[in-house]
């Protein structure tokens, strides 16, 4: 069975693929097995000096499921089964790693998500993962 990777931040955009993702399903010649991704960004400075690591953990930890709500939200609506994960780093090499260390088939995503200005052709997460993946990347629009 094809392993699909789905990264999602929470954005409109990111719920848009999603969408148009679940639409899409049926070029496939089985139902893929899909995976949410939630990158959090790592806390600042020496944040873990004034706060205990549990509790940064659990910030993450619910930062990452707010941000995969949305996307959980929509495929439950559609009766789709998938699985969801939360990891900590830079976004796109943490997809990266990510995709590999689980050996995904594919990578799907959005030409942009939360970052930066609408303006870009490609988010700046989206073309790094790109040039990182030696995988199959799928960009839906």
């Amino acid at each position: 069975m094809l392993k699909i990777l789905l990264p999602v931040d929470g954005s409109d955009n990111s719920d848009k693929t999603i969408g148009k993702f679940i639409q899409l399903l049926d070029w496939y010649k089985e139902k893929p097995e899909l995976h949410l991704l939630s990158v959090q960004y790592p806390l600042d400075g020496n944040i873990s000096l004034f706060i205990n690591q549990s509790d940064i953990t659990q910030y993450h930890q619910e930062e990452g499921l707010k941000n995969l709500q949305s996307a959980r939200d929509l495929l439950d609506q559609a009766g789709i089964p998938y699985q969801h994960h939360i990891t900590i780093g830079d976004p796109a090499e943490m997809i990266v790693r990510f995709a590999v260390e689980k050996q995904y088939d594919q990578i799907v995503m959005g030409p942009r998500g939360q970052g930066g200005i609408q303006s870009l052709l490609l988010g700046s997460v989206t073309n790094k993962v790109m040039q990182l993946s030696s995988l199959p990347v799928l960009l839906v629009r």
